[in-house]
């Protein structure tokens, strides 16, 4: 009895184990979970929203941390400030050709770059839309997007901010949330109205009796914002007016300059391992002086469409290919965590929708 007992456990930990490594290579090769945690995709993607993310369209990313906890990400659950994984090794990346390219406007995973703490695929996850790829010359004018100097169309949904002017009585809460509108508020008494917005919704709310006007909120081009990419002076740009810029390209090679620095220095250290010393008259990479660097990767530009609250390419520059992890594919399901009962708190109309 005891034997079969044994017999019995030993199934049960095979059968378990066996099922952590078909979740964890489905996970690795063929798609993954994403929740949409914050607002800056409002209104193509919303906070709450569960997106499948394919990892077959670009090609898997082999494991660069192969020691990990299953289905953790950072740090083990209900262990707070444990790690879920041991960085003692580290591979090399690695990336299974996939069945297409990376497409302008396609919605995509990636771990945030900047995050130095963690390694490369421990890193955050973020979910924006990739607007220039490698080898594009990249521009914001006016808040309209320029790839190869060609205007962009946006995104249907596309949001900006705009000042709203009203006769001073409340705008009508029920029709901010049949709008969508739920981000900005009142910001005087005089009727004064800061909303985040489609242009549809725009348009509605113009033709509010007690709306006088709804104008368009702008930077204006040459006003310099420090926290805005390369956080440099010599780059007067801001979230309205940015560029043009040259995407990294695999292969390419860019001539060094105290001018141009600001733009690639993160790239040659941070991202590609190098050792960078600059002094009065030279660059030293790895030792060796340089007036040229060779990109080793290719890099991407991405944008939330929620365009003036979202942090991306604008605020931190641009994103490596070994930190894409996959093509957000469609929507398996959407909570609101907002609303009032159970039944209610499923956004039922974007079940299975399509990503565009």
């Amino acid at each position: 009895m005891a034997k079969k007992n044994k017999s019995n456990f030993v199934e049960w930990i095979e059968a378990i184990f066996l099922a952590i490594v078909i979740v964890s290579v489905i996970r690795i090769f063929v798609f993954e979970l994403f929740a949409v945690s914050s607002t800056s995709m409002e209104k193509s993607l919303l906070a709450g929203d569960f997106i499948f993310v394919s990892q077959l369209h670009y090609g898997p990313r082999m494991p660069i941390t192969p020691l990990s906890f299953p289905f953790a990400h950072q740090e083990i659950p209900f262990l707070e400030n444990r790690k879920s994984y041991w960085e003692g090794i580290q591979l090399p990346y690695l990336r299974i050709p996939g069945f297409s390219k990376i497409n302008h406007n396609d919605v995509v995973v990636f771990n945030y770059p900047l995050e130095t703490e963690h390694p490369v695929d421990q890193k955050t996850f973020f979910v924006k839309r990739c607007i220039a790829l490698p080898g594009d010359t990249f521009r914001i004018e006016k808040k309209k997007v320029y790839i190869n100097d060609m205007e962009m169309e946006n995104p249907e949904l596309t949001q900006f901010n705009y000042h709203v002017k009203t006769d001073s009585t409340l705008i009508n809460p029920l029709l901010l949330y049949e709008l969508g509108i739920n981000e900005g508020g009142k910001i005087s008494n005089k009727g004064d109205w800061q909303l985040s917005m489609t242009s549809d919704a725009r348009e509605r709310l113009k033709k509010e009796k007690n709306v006088n006007e709804v104008i368009e909120t702008s930077e204006q081009p040459g006003h310099y914002t420090e926290y805005v990419f390369p956080n440099n002076e010599n780059f007067p740009w801001n979230v309205d007016n940015f560029g043009p810029v040259v995407i990294p390209r695999a292969g390419d090679s860019v001539s060094l300059s105290f001018q141009n620095l600001p733009l690639y220095e993160k790239i040659i250290s941070l991202y590609e391992g190098n050792t960078m010393e600059v002094n009065d008259s030279a660059f030293l990479i790895n030792g060796n002086e340089s007036k040229y660097y060779k990109f080793k990767m290719n890099y991407y530009f991405v944008l939330g469409d929620n365009r003036h609250n979202s942090a991306d390419s604008r605020f931190w520059g641009f994103v490596p290919e070994n930190h894409l992890v996959g093509k957000a594919v469609f929507i398996l399901f959407s909570v609101d965590k907002n609303a009032v009962g159970m039944f209610s708190k499923i956004r039922w109309r974007r079940i299975l929708n399509r990503i565009q």
